[in-house]
């Protein structure tokens, strides 16, 4: 999930087609998601994740990688556990519909003026998402509970600007009740948004009347993972491998920290160093892409440079690759000053056979970014975790892994 403002440390979003989360030519289906639930955690420190299970909201697209997150009222035990969250390592924070909150008040964040502040993102697929930045109790796992702004998705407060007049209005709508973004920065905007009003990505509203606006660290939308008084220094995402046909869901785990438990040391991985706006290099097909990203939020491996052995399906899934067989393809990622690097070995089967099983977990689907986001992008979507252990170190802080912002797998 990447965010088109480059003016920005990297936010994120999901290369979707449908409202803020909708389907990137996943299934349509809206039947509920396999009844068998998710395994309990472990541990203080996991966070149970469901692929098309039953912590997502609907399977209105293959590849929805859901979790569940408590919120409360600041400061007290008024708390409610909301499922249906797109767990989203490529952007920072947590957004949550307005409608999936029930009698939890939360606490309007201000700017230096004393005036409230309100939050307009834009996606790589045109879509957006419009509410106030107001600050809640966020309880992730066995962990404590952290104080946290977080953008509350509400379409109906104040005027939103011109870019998020078409904003998500609804869960139903979106296929989700909000995203958990917990990739390798802290704010979803940084200092940027502290030195400049004009961004447009924040803004004062007074009553109906927004304008843009300038807002502190401590006040934006923020991962809260950073917030976490030990296991802070971001997240291993542990996904099963799928056979190639794929499964109708999948369960797997977030544990919270890097070498801060028992449960959550990596050994035998690779680290790579991301730059400032959490991108490294993927070289592929003979092409280098330096804004290339490792993201949970986006549900197939989006590239353009194809090559001729992966065609482009018949209309109206032409975004997406329609292989005769399914192809294997190879591409090398490095750290963003270049080394270390690595080989990735992936494949590619057609996607319209794909859509035609029952099945909606895939390890092998792809498409085009048909210039949603930056040229020279590797989008290494929900597809590269299966089978995989992968670490987002958070930036700022280190483990035994090495110092963030990196990925490492």
């Amino acid at each position: 999930m990447k965010i088109l403002n480059r003016y920005l440390c990297a936010l994120a979003v999901p290369l979707l087609l449908c409202g803020c989360g909708g389907s990137s030519g996943g299934s349509s289906s809206s039947a509920p998601p396999p009844a068998t639930p998710p395994p309990a955690p472990a541990a203080h420190n996991e966070l149970a994740i469901t692929v098309n299970g039953t912590s997502c909201l609907n399977n209105s697209y293959s590849n929805k990688p859901c979790a569940s997150v408590t919120i409360c009222s600041p400061g007290t035990s008024n708390c409610q556990t909301i499922d249906g969250i797109l767990l989203d390592t490529g952007s920072y924070g947590l957004r949550i519909f307005k409608q999936a909150l029930t009698n939890i008040p939360l606490t309007q964040v201000t700017n230096s003026s004393g005036v409230s502040v309100a939050e307009c993102i834009q996606f790589g697929d045109g879509s957006s998402l419009w509410g106030p930045v107001q600050t809640a109790g966020v309880v992730l796992g066995g962990e404590p509970a952290v104080q946290v702004p977080v953008q509350v998705i509400d379409a109906t407060f104040g005027t939103p600007p011109a870019a998020c007049s078409n904003a998500g209005t609804s869960p139903q709508a979106a296929g989700i009740n909000g995203i958990l973004g917990v990739g390798v920065l802290d704010q979803d905007c940084g200092s940027a948004c502290v030195k400049n009003s004009d961004i447009g990505i924040y803004f004062a509203c007074t009553g109906a009347s927004c304008s843009g606006s300038t807002v502190s660290l401590a006040s934006q939308v923020r991962n809260p993972v950073a917030l976490l008084p030990t296991d802070n220094n971001g997240v291993i995402i542990r996904l099963p491998a799928v056979p190639p046909s794929g499964a109708s869901f999948l369960n797997g785990t977030m544990l919270l920290g890097i070498g801060t438990q028992t449960n959550n040391t990596l050994s035998g991985v690779t680290t790579y160093a991301t730059n400032p706006a959490g991108e490294f290099t993927t070289v592929f097909n003979g092409v280098t892409q330096s804004h290339s990203f490792i993201d949970t939020g986006s549900n197939m491996l989006f590239f353009d440079n194809a090559p001729a052995s992966l065609p482009a399906c018949p209309a109206p899934n032409g975004q997406f690759y329609c292989p005769p067989a399914t192809t294997t393809l190879s591409a090398t990622n490095s750290s963003a000053s270049g080394s270390p690097s690595g080989a990735v070995s992936f494949q590619i089967a057609n996607f319209n056979s794909l859509l035609a099983t029952s099945n909606q977990v895939f390890s092998n689907m792809g498409g085009n970014l048909f210039g949603n986001i930056n040229s020279g992008t590797f989008d290494w979507g929900l597809p590269f975790f299966l089978g995989r252990n992968v670490a987002v170190g958070l930036a700022g802080t280190s483990s035994n892994l090495g110092t963030g912002p990196y990925w490492a797998y």
